[in-house]
This record gives C-alpha cells, structure tokens and sequence, in this order.
C-alpha cells in the first residue's frame, strides 16, 4: 500500500494536554482530495453503533488504506511520544461508526483494559451550529457542563485520550451520519480475544434484532 491517507504530519504539530486527563486533538489529518474516494469507499452500515472490522465484509479501496495506517506503528509510535505511553506492539481493536442515535454517547468512561482510544472523524458537510455529536473531553461525570474540549466530528478531526479512572467523556445527544473510524490500543491479547467475542455476539444479536422489526 504505497498510497498514505493518513497526514501524519498534522499529529506530529499537535500538543497533548494533561487536563481534566491526557488528551490530543489535531485538524487535517486527511486530506480535501481524499474526500471523495473515502466518502465512495466507506463501508455500506445502515444502524447505529460502533462495528468491528470482521463484521464489515471487505474493506476497499481508501478506506481500506486509512485502517492499515491507524494500526501502524508509525501511528502507535507519534502517539507515544505525545502521550506519554508505550503503545509500541500493544494489540489493537478497530470499530466503525456511520450512523448515531439519540441514546448514542451518553456521560462515560471506558473500561480498564484500554490504554488510549483515537479517533478519526470522516463526516462531510457536518453542520457548524450542531451542538450534538461533539465529542466532548469532561472534568467529570456530572454532565457536559463540565466539558473542557469539545471537537466537531467533521472530515480530517482527530482526537485520543489516554484512559484513565476519570476519563469522562461522551457527546450530546444526535440523530443522523455520523462517521468515524475508532481505534483502542488495550493492554493484553486476553483484553483483545474477550472484547472481539464480545463484538461477534453483539453484532450476531443486532443481526436478529433487524431480521424480526
């Protein structure tokens, strides 16, 4: 794969902040004249909710570049450097999101098995006065109040987080496209099979629940 989708150079600018937790948000980390073929590459998803990759058939084409390059070591090694920890060989776990619902992002802080979650935000057109859907960065768990960064989920936003026990964050609530393609470095291959099982039997039981609406 000799093309590269990702500006990795956009992330090598960006500085991490240390509070509520670490965190690092970055502008332009895909480029304008990718736009189009990722947009025509994306995976056809039509419910809400995060994805493992083994669920999405074939991925192609620009797409398919961007994932290979989120799982490189490149990537794992910037974000080490600006975060301040060892992401280098640690497993990975790939999820894919087109579409939000109103219950979707809730107030939240992810398990303890994850050691930074990143996030790549593939949305065209994302309207400038919504305030739903931002992912917001909070100093606690008492609601969005309390947010201190807040990024808007258009084409080329980034954002990660180390994980940490108070890594609140989440979003106000939406209802539309919302794309995003969601790596999490976790700290064991344990951590890795127990969170791919649990993808496998959550997709099988959406699966059914399509099948009898």
């Amino acid at each position: 794969m000799s093309k590269t989708i990702l500006q990795l150079d956009a992330l090598r600018s960006a500085n991490a902040e240390k509070s509520p937790y670490t965190h690092l948000v970055a502008s332009g980390v895909l480029s304008d004249k990718d736009k189009k073929k990722l947009n025509a590459d994306f995976p056809e998803i039509a419910t809400p909710g995060f994805f493992p990759l083994e669920s999405l058939g074939e991925l192609r084409g620009s797409f398919k570049i961007l994932v290979h390059e989120m799982q490189s070591s490149e990537l794992a090694d910037i974000l080490s450097e600006k975060l301040g920890v060892d992401l280098r060989g640690k497993p990975s776990i790939v999820t894919v999101r087109k579409w939000s619902a109103i219950k979707d992002g809730p107030v939240h802080n992810d398990g303890a098995s994850k050691i930074v979650t990143a996030l790549v935000y593939l949305t065209e057109n994302w309207p400038e006065d919504e305030e739903g859907g931002r992912f917001a960065v909070l100093s606690s768990d008492k609601g969005f109040q309390d947010t201190v960064t807040e990024v808007i989920p258009s084409y080329g936003m980034f954002s990660c987080f180390v994980r940490s026990d108070n890594s609140w964050h989440g979003h106000k609530p939406f209802a539309g496209e919302r794309r995003v393609v969601q790596i999490a470095w976790l700290k064991s291959m344990d951590d890795l099979h127990r969170k791919t099982r649990r993808g496998r039997i959550s997709h099988f039981l959406k699966g059914l629940w399509k099948k009898f609406l």
